[in-house]
């Protein structure tokens, strides 16, 4: 059902097989574009991606806001603006409700 094809990186611009066993794999998977690049370059790709963080986008700080634990009162820090109807827990405090929760 499926032959091997010779394509084009986009990338060093070399040509490289996509084997029929490659192609039936991609089907399997449900992908339905060919690699547009060869293997050293896919796993350079992957490597440097891996490196900055992975996913190549990057994420803005999360804005942290202060807070009072309703627990044990200590100051802490966190990440939605505290509205005061809820109560509000440091790490500490928090965990262990979180864990009964599951």
């Amino acid at each position: 059902m499926f032959n091997d094809k010779i394509l084009s990186c986009k990338d060093c611009g070399r040509e490289f097989e996509f084997t029929a066993s490659e192609q039936e794999f991609y089907a399997e998977k449900g992908f339905t574009n060919e690699p547009g690049r060869c293997p050293e370059c896919r796993a350079a790709r992957k490597a440097q991606t891996r490196n900055n963080g992975g996913g190549g986008y990057s994420r803005q700080p999360r804005e942290m806001f202060p807070a009072i634990c309703a627990t044990c009162g200590k100051e802490t820090t966190v990440p939605f603006q505290p509205s005061g109807d809820k109560p509000v827990y440091c790490r500490d405090c928090y965990q262990p409700r979180a864990r009964n929760n599951w």
